[in-house]
């Protein structure tokens, strides 16, 4: 019958009583941890493989051990349409994971993957998504560059030996020396010593020695790696997490939604100028605030504007502008107009957060000019487009006036301390223990996995790695992610449950 009931069914009586977290307080110290030893003993019976047994020493360090992973180096892949950026990047990984086709700008999205070279970790980013806008494709292909350059922590510049350098090319190549980013000049589709030959035409673009290479054939990929792993930092300069100092706050939403005058008014100075002349190169400036009485930093998103030449593919660079904001700031507050319904835009800047695991609240701008009948559409807006995010803070404010900046800074905080909140290892297991004795996972095909045991890998945002006999549906890992919001809070913060599906090992006679 338990296939019946299921997760989601309604809590018992004896549960509102008493919380799974309650019930786990009430477990004796010597108790809870003599279960996670017994526990992770069990373990000992299972295939583990490295990594399973580097997240379990971690586990065993206490509390305070795991706080944040060290954040990878970061190699971006820019050059202009159909040069063959994307099968470099299959060639790379090993596997076909980017689109290629004999079409420019079949990439839509700056995708990152995770990476490995002779034992170094990277994450590797293919760029993309270029109008074929006769008119403004070379200013296209260089606010891209722009974007994917502050990102990262150097370039692979990638150029069709076939065709030689052009005056795209040329055009990249102005903002590439300005970067102060490492960048290895790569002559790709050179499939031959002869094409070899031909990429030294290439040496005019001033950026050193060009890398004759082959993604289709594999043909130079290796000795260009090793170049790029020169190159990279052991650990990000650009995408790394700061301990210390004031928190990181960055202002989103789409273009007029009150973006700069929050920023203005939180300054209490006009300290943003909004320019939408296509051309202009912009570096980001972050703005040090005091607010509530505390020095935040806010990571100014003027940028995320719609640029004149850029017509459809305006939400692409948006997007971008996005992304580059979250990559450094630990909380988003990400701003919506209430005179307005809400958009996909304002839904996939929500989403867009979530993919990057920073903590959230919602702010919703312009509330002083709200009606009592666009209200009512409002909630109903909420209940449909924001519903997968109803645990963020909300705080209603008029960025124009300032009224109500000051319930920004508890929410903020609020976010932040859940962002970084950790479950000792002990209390975790004890808390699924109860979860599964009151609610068991339902039976599939005459068998259910069990959870063998369970562990925080990390915080910003908190993950939870959980070890299994067999794959938990997904409905009742939601089950499982949303008790531990019931419980534990985490208003504010994504939470992430992965699974380790583990086998049995093998016994020899």
């Amino acid at each position: 019958m338990t296939d019946t009931q299921g997760p989601d069914a309604e809590r018992t009586d004896t549960d509102s009583e008493l919380g799974e977290a309650e019930a786990v307080e009430q477990v004796d110290y010597e108790t809870d941890e003599a279960r996670v030893a017994a526990l992770r003993a069990g373990l000992g019976d299972y295939e583990l493989d490295d990594e399973d047994a580097a997240l379990l020493e971690l586990a065993e360090e206490g509390p305070d051990a795991i706080r944040v992973m060290p954040a990878l180096p970061v190699l971006a892949i820019v050059g202009r349409p159909n040069v063959g950026k994307s099968a470099l990047v299959n060639r790379i990984l090993g596997r076909r994971e980017a689109v290629v086709e004999d079409t420019p700008g079949v990439t839509r999205d700056r995708v990152s993957y995770k990476a490995e070279w002779n034992g170094r970790r990277f994450t590797l980013v293919d760029t993309g998504g270029w109008e074929p806008d006769a008119r403004g494709i070379d200013r296209s292909v260089a606010l891209q560059a722009e974007i994917a350059v502050e990102l990262a922590d150097a370039v692979l510049f990638v150029v069709d030996v076939n065709v030689g350098p052009t005056s795209t090319d040329e055009h990249v190549v102005r903002m590439l020396r300005q970067s102060n980013r490492p960048v290895i000049l790569v002559a790709n589709k050179s499939d031959d010593t002869r094409r070899d030959m031909e990429a030294s035409s290439l040496w005019s673009l001033g950026l050193g020695e060009p890398r004759p290479v082959s993604a289709v054939h594999g043909r130079g990929v290796a000795d260009l790696l090793d170049l790029a792993m020169e190159a990279l930092p052991e650990i990000s300069a650009v995408a790394k997490e700061e301990l210390g100092g004031p928190r990181r706050v960055a202002l989103l939403g789409r273009p007029n939604v009150g973006k700069s005058s929050l920023l203005n008014k939180a300054a209490g100075e006009e300290r943003v100028v909004v320019n939408e002349i296509a051309g202009t190169t912009r570096d980001p400036v972050d703005e040090q605030i005091e607010l509530g009485g505390r020095v935040w930093r806010f990571v100014d998103t003027a940028g995320i504007r719609r640029r004149v030449h850029l017509q459809q593919g305006a939400d692409f660079y948006a997007t971008l502008r996005t992304q580059a904001a979250l990559e450094k700031a630990e909380v988003a507050v990400v701003l919506l107009d209430v005179t307005e319904p809400l958009s996909e835009q304002d839904v996939r800047i929500v989403d867009l957060v979530l993919e990057s695991g920073r903590a959230l609240v919602l702010a919703f701008n312009k509330w002083d000019q709200l009606d009592d009948e666009r209200r009512r559409y409002l909630e109903r807006e909420i209940e449909q487009d924001l519903a997968h995010v109803d645990w963020a803070p909300r705080v209603n404010i008029s960025a124009r006036t300032g009224r109500h900046l000051e319930k920004l800074v508890p929410a903020l905080e609020t976010a932040l301390d859940s962002w970084d909140t950790r479950i000792p290892t002990g209390k975790l297991n004890a808390f699924i223990a109860e979860l599964i004795a009151a609610h068991p996972h339902p039976l599939r095909g005459g068998k259910q996995p069990r959870i063998l045991f369970a562990t925080q890998a990390s915080t910003r945002p908190p993950t939870f790695v959980l070890f299994t006999t067999g794959f938990l549906d997904p409905q009742y890992r939601r089950f499982i992610q949303r008790r531990l919001r019931e419980d534990y809070g985490f208003e504010g913060s994504p939470i992430v449950v992965n699974m380790r599906v583990r086998e049995k090992r093998s016994r020899r006679t």
